[in-house]
């Protein structure tokens, strides 16, 4: 059978070429650049060809190359950074092998790339503002391939190294996303099937060998403990399920105070870590737990529903619910790892799925119109694709913004509203259907304080019902309202809204006047 390519790809400076140089050494397999075919085939280096041709030239050529590689095999390729600008050039590459997108801080970028004159994409600029201009330009393209390195503070032979085990690793049609936080760097893994590889994979993100709490609910245990059991039995680890009852109105200090003495009868030491299986319940709570007990233990998400899997697994928020309002005590606790197994949706039922619809859906207005429009037409090419797209969203924005100072807030559209509706409903409202809610009201809010056109609330409106999902829910409009005045997202004594200004760009708003809110709240209220 012909080895599929190992094609590398990603912005410029984050070491395509010499990393793969040396994954091609260790394979005894022949290395190919494609911008020094190009070159080659031109008769000319790269700054002529866009001088004296013009970058549409250059592209062209480009595209010839890239879809000759989708009939090759057993080569590894480092492509240029604008190679995958073009959808066709990622079709070929991805039909000719793996491909995987190397990435670094934007900093990092700056001080590699230097002074460098061989960039024509950089000439007559600041080098600084343009590549942050490029990168927002090429966000789309990178995020949509289906592995991500971050080679940041790394050395070619680690990115190397990298690049080794993920494609000796991981099957077709899974993914590999970096997280880069303030501390350090951890992997979101995305694949059918890797729940039963829960063992070697915590091996591999070096979770020390032990005990380990895993926390689930019976629900969740039923269908998906003993896979997770024998998986970490199989690598070494001494597994105890800790079981807590089902749903969001247990999230909450009672039963953390539950955990914190089950992991006392195990003497649960500070370097042996938490396990949450289950969904976004279990996640923040189990985080929380992670978070607190001895001051902090290493922590494992696995999300077994689509709503945790594409947002409340990712950016290390956790926390619980007290009496006033949802995750009004919590902590940002990131993860070691987070196993994402979308096998396990099958289990899932009906309402709960599209009640993580709602989350996809925020995904594609917040940063990415190219998913909404999916959702919007004929839905997305696989489930694991469009769970990856999602989370590049939010990727993007926790690693810009990782305390919540500024732009992570977008994640929040149509929060405010929809935990107000939660809280009304004694939390029996499912978190998902109260964020569909929202961003109908949102949206609506959006279009009457003139944020957006007229006529986007409909459409968004539309896409959510298409999809199954509500979008109004009866309710006492005074009472959501004062609801609203215990959410945790306010500055000081003023909510915080955030609205559309049109698909894939929204905004914070503040002082937002108390008859835009209720005539908002009012288009989604549903008789009784």
């Amino acid at each position: 059978m012909a080895k599929p390519n190992i094609i590398l790809t990603g912005f410029m400076g984050t070491g395509k070429t010499s990393t793969g140089r040396i994954v091609a050494e260790r394979l005894g397999w022949p290395f190919l650049d494609l911008d020094e075919r190009i070159v080659a085939r031109a008769g000319k280096p790269i700054p002529r060809i866009f001088a004296e041709d013009g970058e549409p030239a250059f592209r062209e050529m480009e595209a010839r190359v890239c879809q000759e590689l989708s009939e090759a095999a057993g080569l590894v390729v480092a492509t240029g950074g604008g190679a995958v600008l073009r959808a066709e050039n990622r079709a070929a590459l991805v039909s000719g092998g793996t491909v995987i997108c190397l990435e670094a801080a934007p900093e990092a970028l700056a001080e590699r790339l230097g002074t460098a004159t061989d960039r024509p994409m950089l000439a007559g600029a600041d080098r600084r503002e343009r590549i942050a201009e490029l990168l927002a330009a090429r966000e789309a393209a990178y995020a949509s391939l289906p592995h991500h390195i971050d080679t940041t503070g790394l050395s070619a032979r680690e990115v190397a190294d990298r690049v080794l085990a993920l494609t000796a690793s991981l099957p077709a049609g899974s993914y590999r996303l970096p997280v880069r936080t303030p501390g350090s760097t951890y992997d979101i893994l995305i694949a059918e099937g890797i729940l039963a590889e829960a063992g070697s994979r915590l091996l591999s993100a070096e979770v020390r060998v032990g005990r380990c709490a895993v926390i689930s609910n019976p629900t969740v245990a039923g269908h998906h403990a003993d896979t997770l059991l024998n998986a970490l039995r199989a690598a070494g680890f001494e597994p105890h399920l800790l079981l807590v009852p089902d749903g969001e109105a247990h999230k909450n200090l009672d039963t953390v105070a539950q955990l914190y003495g089950e992991l006392t009868g195990l003497r649960l030491a500070r370097d042996e870590a938490v396990i949450a299986l289950g969904g976004g319940v279990i996640g923040d709570m189990a985080g929380f737990v992670a978070a607190t007990w001895l001051r902090g233990v290493p922590f494992v998400q696995i999300p077994t529903t689509l709503l945790s899997m594409v947002d409340a697994s990712v950016g290390g928020k956790v926390g619980v619910d007290l009496p006033g309002g949802k995750n009004l005590a919590g902590a940002f606790k990131q993860p070691e790892l987070v196993l994402i197994d979308p096998d396990v949706l099958r289990t899932l039922p009906g309402p709960e799925f599209r009640s993580g619809l709602a989350e996809v859906v925020k995904a594609g207005i917040i940063g990415d119109p190219r998913l909404f429009d999916r959702m919007a037409g004929d839905g997305p090419e696989s489930l694991s694709g469009m769970i990856s797209q999602s989370v590049r969203v939010k990727i993007g924005l926790v690693q810009r913004d990782p305390f919540e100072n500024g732009d992570r807030a977008w994640l929040n559209l149509g929060h405010t509203f929809g935990h107000a509706l939660e809280l009304h409903s004694g939390f029996t409202l499912r978190h998902g259907d109260a964020v569909a809610v929202g961003m109908v009201a949102a949206a609506v809010l959006s279009e009457r304080i003139g944020a957006c056109r007229t006529g986007l609330a409909g459409e968004i409106e539309e896409v959510l019902a298409r999809l199954g999902l509500p979008v109004s829910y009866p309710f006492d409009l005074d009472a959501a309202i004062a609801a609203m005045a215990t959410d945790k997202k306010r500055r000081g004594r003023t909510l915080r809204f955030i609205v559309i200004e049109q698909i894939g760009k929204v905004a914070v708003a503040g002082d937002v006047p108390e008859d835009a809110v209720r005539a908002a709240l009012a288009a989604v209220r549903a008789p009784a």
